[in-house]
């Protein structure tokens, strides 16, 4: 089996589990999607568990190489707020899919068989943020917490709009609440004197 045929399957299965839900989807919807018999179905995946657990790899490993981008070249703590907000939005409506999935759909049951996996690629995206932001903790530029306090007062007030967002409770925009989340977000994780007032 190449890997195309393991990459058709995952976009089938991604396209039918937005469609339809996780518990609704099945191995045969997707082969059908997919144009794949039920041996290369099985032969790359042993279960319809299996094929969205490996979805969600691969969701979240492209969530997290967008959330990287943003700190090359390494930004300031002003501008590392900024790029990091702005690129989680871009990513959520620009991959509104993919975003769903890792967001609304992807499921704790399943996943258990993923999580050490999912534990090392959130490691990475950890330690690629915290390469960038301890010398800027450091030098007094952001405010000291923890690693996890940091990321919910970065990202949590955004993910309250993706989530609606992507649940279809509202149809605006996340991106248009930006330049708000972004100084809200600036007051909550550097000091006062700090903060750019212009």
């Amino acid at each position: 089996m190449t890997a195309s045929v393991r990459d058709d399957l995952l976009a089938a299965g991604l396209i039918v589990f937005d469609r339809v839900g996780f518990e609704a989807a099945t191995v045969a919807a997707i082969r059908t999607r997919a144009r794949a018999s039920n041996g290369s179905f099985f032969h790359a995946f042993g279960s319809k568990k299996e094929l969205a657990g490996a979805l969600f790899l691969e969701v979240l490993r492209h969530y997290h190489a967008a959330v990287l981008a943003a700190l090359d070249p390494e930004p300031d703590a002003e501008q590392g707020i900024d790029r990091l907000i702005r690129a989680h939005l871009d990513w959520v409506v620009t991959s509104r899919r993919e975003a769903r999935y890792l967001f609304e759909i992807s499921r704790s049951e399943w996943g258990e068989e993923v999580r050490d996996a999912q534990r090392a690629q959130n490691a990475r995206l950890a330690d690629g943020i915290e390469r960038w932001r301890a010398p800027l903790v450091a030098n007094g530029e952001l405010l000291p917490m923890t690693p996890v306090m940091f990321v919910s007062q970065l990202i949590g007030p955004a993910q309250i709009f993706c989530r609606a967002f992507l649940s279809g409770r509202d149809r605006v925009d996340p991106r248009v609440e930006a330049d708000t989340l972004i100084a809200c977000a600036g007051r909550a994780l550097r000091p006062p004197e700090r903060i750019n007032r212009t």
